[in-house]
Formats: structure tokens, sequence, C-alpha cells
């Protein structure tokens, strides 16, 4: 029979072996020889059992798809921006590219208050309403599928970056759903939309001091105050990519859920390049000339986006890739660094790519927009079958900031690709500047219902075309001279 060490003795178990090894020759007392064979017994035996808590799983997972109500159409779309009186010609048609090249389809979801006209003077009100709406239909799924009871919430970790509120947002899941005093809380607020990966390493953490405990991460964005109203370019792009979505998950160390859990957190690595003045002004909340808030994206950017995701990169590789791999790539490296130096041109050839679908068999890609696909794909050698679900979602469901990284993992489970043993590769980015990473394992095939279930039998789509084009075309042709559109317009359908 295996007992349990006592509580003296859990310290020895969490802690790595340091103890100091005197040299044969040196003089020990009774009591250090007793204190360190007690150390060393305690390391062998019970440090297995240490480790049996300290693993994080994913139990499940429930991403919200708004009602039908609030669908974003084109023609609807088009009706927004109209409202708009401080947009001119140019303004269009920077708009007209920016929603053709963006990716995102005509099933997205918006806030309500868009719907009711009030985009340009919204209150309090219509956030916590927006957040209400995604806790009510999302938790209450995830609590009754897992049949796990609110009061058995050890840790609760909620990130929505653009709406603080007294009380916290976590405060009112814990009044909604009556958890218990000593709940562990954590509320985040402007990480952007790389904060999911910001919570999960808080609950691996808290995971690895804390035995047997469920913790819940609620993701989602509040748009109903970060709708801009003004005409600066750079802030404007921030109306075509957001979109209303959320998330909530249930991660636990229980040793006896460990067959039930659908993933495994094998690693986790965060990079911040906050303290970089470039990185950290390319994304910003701010106001305009004109006093309109809103969500500044600007055209560094890229560069800001690139040099994050290189550092991240560095780190990560030589935790999820095969040696052989790291050797491969190190080696090619090498050898074109030595051609450099002797080639009368100056040049080595092609710079060597390192391959990371020796170490990953899934990429989960952040849907930051079509650009930010299609430089990952470039830079980490993707197929198109690698993206299709960062694409499709971006499609269906937009930008939902954070919690899109569990809208591209439904669709790898509704299509029914994740399979035991196979390792999904979490790519997030956002504003700080930051980019995070993590790896996951999946625990057991994986073919169940989520948010895409109804419709994933049309997925992938052969054509993504946004409807834009044809609808407002005629923009293009317009001199901003005589450029006028009638009270009585009618968009077309």
């Amino acid at each position: 029979m295996f007992l349990r060490p006592p509580s003296h003795v859990f310290p020895y178990i969490i802690l790595p072996f340091h103890f100091p090894i005197k040299p044969k020759n040196s003089s020990t007392t009774n009591f250090e020889k007793r204190k360190h064979n007690r150390f060393a017994i305690n390391h062998t035996l019970f440090l297995p059992l240490s480790r049996r808590y300290r693993d994080c799983y994913i139990l499940d997972y429930e991403c919200y798809k708004p009602t039908e109500d609030r669908r974003l159409s084109t023609k609807f779309s088009g009706e927004v921006i109209r409202r708009n009186k401080h947009l001119g010609l140019n303004e269009y048609k920077f708009l007209l590219k920016a929603i053709v090249s963006s990716g995102i389809g005509e099933e997205t979801y918006a806030p309500k208050m868009v719907f009711e006209g009030r985009e340009a003077s919204p209150t309090l009100r219509d956030g916590l309403v927006e957040m209400d709406e995604f806790f009510d239909d999302s938790i209450d799924k995830l609590l009754t599928r897992t049949g796990i009871h609110p009061a058995d919430i050890d840790v609760l970790v909620v990130n929505i970056s653009m709406l603080a509120t007294v009380p916290s947002l976590s405060s009112s899941i814990i009044n909604r759903y009556k958890m218990r005093e000593d709940v562990k809380v954590y509320n985040l607020t402007g990480m952007g939309c790389s904060a999911s990966v910001v919570a999960v390493n808080i609950v691996q953490s808290i995971l690895q001091t804390r035995r047997n405990t469920h913790a819940m991460i609620v993701t989602s964005e509040s748009l109903s105050l970060g709708w801009y109203s003004g005409n600066d370019r750079s802030m404007i792009l921030a109306n075509c990519l957001f979109r209303s979505g959320g998330c909530a998950t249930i991660l636990t160390n229980k040793p006896s859920l460990k067959e039930k859990a659908m993933f495994k957190l094998k690693t986790l690595v965060r990079t911040h390049h906050g303290s970089r003045d470039e990185s950290y002004d390319c994304c910003v909340q701010k106001e305009d000339e004109k006093g309109y808030i809103g969500f500044h994206l600007g055209k560094n950017l890229p560069k800001a986006a690139t040099r994050a995701f290189v550092d991240n990169l560095k780190v990560m590789a030589p935790k999820i890739l095969p040696i052989r791999e790291l050797a491969r790539f190190a080696a090619l490296l090498g050898a074109r660094k030595v051609r450099q130096k002797w080639s009368k041109a100056g040049g080595g050839g092609a710079r060597p790519v390192i391959n990371f679908k020796t170490g990953v068999d899934h990429f989960c890609l952040h849907t930051g927009g079509k650009a930010v696909i299609d430089a990952i794909a470039q830079n980490l050698d993707l197929s198109e079958h690698d993206v299709e679900p960062a694409r499709m979602t971006l499609h269906r469901f937009g930008n939902t900031s954070a919690s899109s990284l569990w809208y591209v993992l439904a669709y790898m489970e509704a299509k029914k690709r994740l399979k035991k043993g196979d390792k999904v590769f979490m790519i997030s980015f956002g504003a700080g500047f930051k980019c995070n990473s993590c790896l996951w394992e999946v625990m057991r095939d994986l073919d169940g219902r989520n948010v895409w279930s109804e419709f994933i039998d049309k997925y992938p789509l052969k054509n993504l075309a946004n409807p834009f084009l044809e609808k407002f075309g005629w923009l293009h042709n317009e001199d901003p001279d005589t450029f006028y559109v009638p009270d009585d317009y009618q968009i077309p359908d």
C-alpha cells in the first residue's frame, strides 16, 4: 500500500534536488547524514506523485455563437458605414479595399447596439449586456456538458481587454454562478489578442502548486465601447476586422480526469517587446484629433509582429522539435555562413527554413487578418491545408480577439482532424507588443459537436471572395469633388 507523505515532507516533493553534497573527506555530522538520507528518500519516492498533479489539462471548452439577429451582412455593413457622417470618398475607398482584402465573410457578428443604430453613442450598459449574453450562453453550456458545479471551480481567470468595470467582470461571474468564497480570481484587461495564452500560463502556474484543482478561463472582447466613429484610417481598420465572440474553458490537474481530458499542455512561451517604443506604439487605444476614441493599428505593426514572432520561435523551437531537425537546421545555417564568407558575390544561397512539421501536427493560428495568416504560413512554410482552419475561422467569425484561437481549434475538432497523440501549436499576437505560443497534446480522438457543427460540412469554402467589391466597386469611378450619396440611396442586396 502506497502511503501519502506527511505534510512536513511535501515541501521536499516540489523542490529540485539542490541538497549540497560534501566531499568524501569532509567531516559530516550524523544529523547531516540523516537529513541527507531523508531528503533523498522523499525525493525518490514521492516526486513522481507530485508530478501527477502538475500537469495542465483542458477538460472542455465552449465557443460562443451570437444569435442570428446580430449577423453582420454586407448590406448592413454598408448601412453602418453610411451612418458615419465623418467619412468621405477617400475613406470609403480605403474601407472597401480593407474589407475586400480582409478575408472576412458575411456571417460574422457585431454588438447589439450597432443594429440599434447607437454605435456612435454607446453606453456602459451596452458593454455589460454584450458580456452577459456571452456568459449566459457559453459558461452555462460548458458547466452542463462537463457536469462541474460552479462551486467546484477553484480558479477563475477572465480576460476581456477593452472593458474594465467595478465590480470586475470576474466578480460578475462569481455573483452570477455563486462560486465559493475562496475561489482564486484573476481579471485581465488590456492584454489584447494574445490574452488567452497569458491566461493559460496563469492557470498552468497555479496548477503546479495546487492539487486536484479546477480552473475556468473566460475570454472575450467588448466591442460596444470600442467602436470607432471617426475618420482616421489607422483606427477605422479595427471596425473592419474585429467581431463579437468568446470562449469559456475548464482546465484541471486532477489525475482521475486524465482520460476525459481533451488536451494536455506541453510547453508555453511568452515574448513581450513592450520595452521597444516602436513595438509598444503599433497597437494602442487612443483619441484621434477630433476626440473620438478608437484602436490605432500602426504601419509598423507587421515589422513589430515579425520581430516578436521570430524571438518567440527561437525559444519555442528547441522545446518542441526533435534534435535531428535542430541539428539539420544548424548544419545548413552553418554551411550558408561559410559560403557567404568565401563567396565573391557575398551570397550564400537561400536561407534554410526550419521544418516545424517534424514536431507539430496542427497549427492553430490567430485570425488577425488575411495578411497575418499569409505571413505566418510563409515563415513556417505551411501548406493551405495547415492554414485552412485559420482562414475559415476568419471568414466565418472574423477576428474575435483573444478567443480566436479557440474557434480555430474547434474547426479542427469539427473536421475530425485531431487524433490521440497529435501536437497542436497555438500562436497568438497582441498589443504590447506580444507574441505568445504554446503546444498542446491531444489526449483522445476528438470528433465532438461544437460551435462549427451545424455548418461544418460546407467548409472549406472554395470561394472566399467578399461581395463588397461587387456591390460597392462603383466607388472607384467616383470623383472626390462631385461625390455624393443621396439619403434615399438603396444599398444592393
